[in-house]
């Protein structure tokens, strides 16, 4: 299974750097954890939206439509879905304090990049999960000299107890274990792609060949 940290594939060089990795792998499916901004893809890619996303399409795919642009591309917001054989669920957005207590059907223009505690709660009644992804990382992961962690996404490693947590947003590629859950912090799609086993949850990283 191929798996894909940040991609930015509005960018036409980062695009390229994305379609190679799936040329490299030719995966029959991939997870990959926002920022992704291609929506028309090589393989079935299940994704969580990130902070820089087209969010109309977003919000269509939020909405359960199929927009004719769209192609391989399925969003997990607050939903869960089965991919080689896991349970995969997936946190969209990323987090603002002032927004988050707001209903989700009050968040307009740009600021529908967000999660709200509605987007969470739907997360943290999913049951059964193995791989959860989310764009925000959780806290105890990176230090900038401050900790950049969202604690909302810390309660969702409690509440579903996932084998593994695939995070984004921060580029940058770490790896702990927090409440008892195996993270990773992944690079993003233009330096590395990585391999994930879903019989035993090992990941792999390759260099991107782009």
């Amino acid at each position: 299974m191929l798996v894909l940290g940040d991609a930015h594939a509005a960018d036409p060089d980062n695009r390229a750097a994305l379609l190679a990795a799936y040329d490299a792998v030719d995966p029959e499916v991939a997870l990959q954890v926002g920022d992704l901004e291609l929506y028309d893809l090589p393989a079935p890619t299940w994704f969580v939206a990130g902070n820089d996303e087209d969010l109309d399409v977003i919000e269509r795919l939020r909405a359960g439509e199929s927009p004719p642009d769209v192609h391989n591309a399925h969003l997990l917001a607050g939903t869960v879905a089965e991919v080689a054989g896991l349970r995969v669920a997936g946190l969209s957005g990323n987090h603002a304090p002032t927004m988050y207590d707001l209903p989700r059907s009050e968040l307009v223009g740009d600021r529908r990049r967000h999660f709200t505690h509605e987007d969470v709660e739907a997360v943290a009644a999913l049951d059964d999960v193995d791989v959860l992804l989310t764009h925000e990382a959780p806290t105890g992961l990176l230090t900038y000299g401050y900790d950049p962690g969202c604690e909302h996404v810390n309660d969702l490693l409690a509440a579903t107890d996932p084998d593994l947590c695939l995070v984004g947003h921060h580029h940058t590629h770490r790896a702990d274990e927090i409440d008892g859950t195996r993270v990773v912090g992944l690079a993003p799609a233009w330096e590395r792609y990585y391999l994930l086993d879903p019989a035993n949850l090992t990941l792999t990283s390759r260099e991107n060949p782009a």
